[in-house]
């Protein structure tokens, strides 16, 4: 129902192909219905390098699978995972891994707030 996000352990990157062979075995194990990933626009909201590197592994993750993939804006998820964590009683220095999880869980719950929202106001369905 897109109700519930809950942070899975993060992943280092090794390779794009590797990459996304783990990201894939993760959604098949997971059902997923698709794949969002986050987005680093700058703060002025536009593309810098990082971003288009982004954009260019989902075009390569597009290429190995039907699921949709989906961007979504992941400014300031970083911080406001920190401060969860913080509350939680977690030193986010010291869990850079959780906070990277906390971030996505983050990205996602946004991604389908958004969502749930275009579809009260008559935008796109959530699939």
């Amino acid at each position: 129902m897109g109700v519930l996000c809950t942070p899975l352990d993060a992943l280092t990157r090794t390779g794009t192909e590797e990459d996304i062979s783990r990201l894939l075995e993760i959604a098949d194990t997971r059902g997923a219905s698709r794949i969002v990933v986050g987005l680093p626009l700058t703060m002025a909201g536009e593309r810098g390098t990082q971003a288009r590197s982004v954009l260019r592994f989902c075009s390569e993750l597009r290429r190995h699978t039907d699921l949709p993939v989906h961007t979504a804006d992941e400014r300031l998820t970083t911080v406001e995972a920190e401060a969860r964590l913080r509350e939680s009683g977690v030193q986010p220095s010291r869990e850079r891994g959780r906070v990277d999880s906390a971030a996505a869980a983050l990205i996602l719950e946004t991604y389908l707030a958004t969502r749930r929202s275009d579809r009260k106001t008559g935008g796109a369905p959530l699939e």
